[in-house]
């Protein structure tokens, strides 16, 4: 896999309107990062899916221009552009009379690849997400649990290496503990092949989780904001935003900033038995370690040995340095 096949996306003015006067996307401005993971959240009504589809022309756009690459997809062919864009949505939509391995060989087929490269990509798209080839993929959709038919979607849509990767709602069909293993198993994956992803999701917590980037849209598409998930915790630019991510984004915060390398007590100092973590942990795992574990104090740690310690006023410090 080419893990360096990404591309920027570029809305400029970007509009939709329906006959008859609906507005779901008035002027809409956005660059994604090519490699990046950024996030479209707000409430229905917002435009988050019309952007999504607009992208890889599932809707043409109104008025605006919508490039990857600086090429204007609207000028494009739109089969090749579609071969360029992997399409994730919340319900899968594999194929139920074929069986994993022809649904993921779908587009390397159209593209007119030999039996054996189609069978070495399948196989490796399948161990890239977390599925035995040789067991799953002569299964059919219905014989898969609802986590597994997600993975195959994902690998379905990475089969052709596109530059971009489009998700709508995609993990919002499971229940919340498969859910929370598909969101962590999928940042492993994209720090594999670094794609352009733009998701859609309505769960500002997934947001936080995922996105390099969160663009914050209110109706109409209105762009409220747009940035790194803890900058948009710490400095919401609007009451609008401010409300839409809750009133618990300061705890949201601790779960995307880093425990500090720097500035940690001496272990000496600590109870030996406090809580250890890791240095790659965030403030979040430092605080409930350290509700948990009653000393008072966690201690931080990393491949070599024991690199400080915490405690709560030093978590919150760490939470607050910078605002």
């Amino acid at each position: 896999m080419d893990a360096t096949a990404a591309a920027e996306i570029e809305l400029a003015g970007v509009r939709k309107e329906y006959p008859g006067g609906s507005v779901a996307v008035a002027s809409l401005d956005l660059v994604v990062p090519a490699g990046s993971l950024t996030v479209l959240v707000g409430p229905s009504g917002s435009g988050k899916s019309t952007v999504l589809r607009m992208v890889n022309r599932l809707i043409a756009p109104t008025a605006g221009v919508i490039s990857l690459d600086g090429q204007d997809v609207t000028k494009s062919d739109v089969v090749a552009l579609r071969r360029k864009i992997g399409y994730v949505i919340q319900h899968v939509g594999l194929f139920p009379h074929q069986t994993v391995a022809q649904n993921v060989a779908t587009v390397p087929k159209l593209l007119g690849w030999d039996r054996k490269r189609v069978s070495a990509r399948v196989e490796e798209l399948l161990d890239l997400v977390g599925l035995d080839a040789g067991l799953h993929g002569k299964r059919y959709p219905h014989q898969l649990s609802g986590g597994q038919r997600q993975r195959v979607g994902v690998a379905r849509a990475l089969a052709a290496d596109p530059v971009v990767l489009l998700m709508d709602e995609p993990f919002s069909a499971v229940d919340p503990i498969v859910r929370g293993r598909l969101q962590q198993e999928f940042l492993r994956l994209q720090e594999t092949v670094r794609k352009t992803i733009l998701l859609v999701t309505h769960d500002v917590d997934e947001a936080v989780r995922l996105g390099d980037h969160i663009a914050v849209l209110s109706e109409g598409g209105k762009l409220e904001q747009f940035a790194p998930p803890a900058e948009l915790l710490a400095r919401p630019a609007s009451a609008f935003v401010a409300e839409f991510v809750g009133a618990d984004r300061g705890v949201k915060r601790l779960s995307v900033t880093p425990i500090p390398r720097q500035g940690l007590r001496a272990v000496g100092e600590v109870d030996g038995g406090s809580p250890r973590l890791p240095v790659s942990a965030t403030l979040y795992d430092a605080l409930a370690a350290l509700l948990e574990g009653g000393t008072g104090h966690v201690v931080v740690t990393d491949g070599e040995g024991e690199l400080g310690a915490m405690s709560a006023d030093d978590i919150y410090t760490a939470a607050t340095t910078g605002d």
